[in-house]
């Protein structure tokens, strides 16, 4: 199982944003295999781990730890994609911020999840939250991800509505890291550490501010088209590969049960054993051989440690995990690694 793709477009602000720094970036391309051909391809997508790689690589070049904040300065709603391309032309920013999530996938899609848009829910303001997933546990090859999302999310939600001020609250899951100093420069609200979740929290009044380049025309054009590509990707797989990729996001918080992902795809766990005997499987079989392929894919392609790997797998420890992983593949993990 592949640990995530994403469109090249998100290289493209890589490259903005090192030459923003003086710094040449094509000889890191070159060593990653990236060719200036890949550009040209409007379906050319690059794995979430050399993704990742190429912008540690950067950062060590740079010196520069603080990349993805740099980046989200260098993000326009073009960058994102179709999904900011629909967010540009929408009516509202509470529906362009809707766009930008629902139709994520279209850009980009990794196991760990994807993000949402929903109104904050109990008594009084209604505010609109934008959620980036969970990348933890978090190392010198992530922050920048999640820096460069929330920081590129403020820096489109600026460029959609022409005023800066509709964001309140910009909170990060990690603790504040080595260069926080430097988040000030590039967030004009409060920024909070140690939250539940990745997000940026949307004043309820500027929900309803106008994007100065709607066109409703274009809306449901971009918006019809985005639904015919969303349906025939999901009519590309498996009903098999549809529950594993709604088991994989909740392995870091437990085991998911049946009655768990039934409810997470809207489907009743009767209707979803049927489909899977149909298709010569179990629920069970999905669960384990999901664990098993994603082992394989963190081992062979990530530098995460046992320990890491067995969080994000549901396992109650690392030895728990390496007894499995000798099982599934006759080999330890360190071993097949080397």
């Amino acid at each position: 199982m592949k640990l995530g793709e994403i469109s090249v477009s998100y290289l493209e602000i890589i490259a903005k944003t090192m030459t923003q720094l003086n710094c040449d970036v094509l000889g890191i391309f070159e060593q990653y295999s990236i060719s200036p051909l890949v550009f040209t391809s409007p379906d050319a997508r690059i794995s979430i781990p050399k993704l990742l790689h190429i912008g540690h690589a950067c950062i060590e070049i740079t010196e520069t730890p603080w990349l993805g904040l740099e980046m989200g300065r260098m993000t326009a709603p073009t960058n994102l994609g179709v999904p900011g391309l629909i967010a540009m032309t929408a009516a509202d920013l509470r529906q362009a911020c809707q766009a930008i999530a629902h139709y994520e996938l279209l850009n980009s899609f990794n196991v760990r999840g994807q993000s949402k848009f929903y109104i904050s829910q109990g008594p009084g303001i209604k505010d609109g939250i934008l959620e980036f997933y969970s990348l933890s546990p978090y190392n010198d090859y992530n922050y920048f991800v999640v820096d460069s999302v929330l920081s590129g999310w403020m820096n489109v939600i600026t460029a959609l509505i022409g005023t800066v001020g509709a964001v309140k609250q910009v909170c990060f899951e990690f603790p504040a890291p080595s260069y926080y100093d430097k988040y000030d420069d590039f967030f004009t609200c409060e920024v909070l550490f140690n939250q539940p979740a990745n997000k940026l929290i949307i004043n309820a009044d500027s929900l309803n501010e106008s994007c100065i380049n709607s066109c409703e025309t274009i809306y449901h054009l971009l918006k019809h088209q985005a639904d015919n590509d969303l349906s025939r990707a999901q009519l590309g797989l498996s009903f098999t590969e549809k529950v594993a990729r709604a088991i994989t996001p909740s392995l870091n918080v437990a085991i998911p049960t049946l009655n768990q992902v039934a409810e997470l795809l809207n489907i009743a766990p009767w209707t979803i054993r049927r489909r899977l005997i149909e298709e010569g499987g179990s629920f069970q079989k999905v669960l384990n051989d999901t664990r098993r392929d994603l082992a394989i894919s963190y081992i062979s392609n990530t530098s995460l440690s046992l320990g890491e790997i067995a969080y994000l797998l549901g396992f109650g420890s690392a030895t728990a995990f390496q007894h499995a992983f000798k099982r599934w593949t006759g080999k330890a993990p360190g071993s097949y690694r080397s």
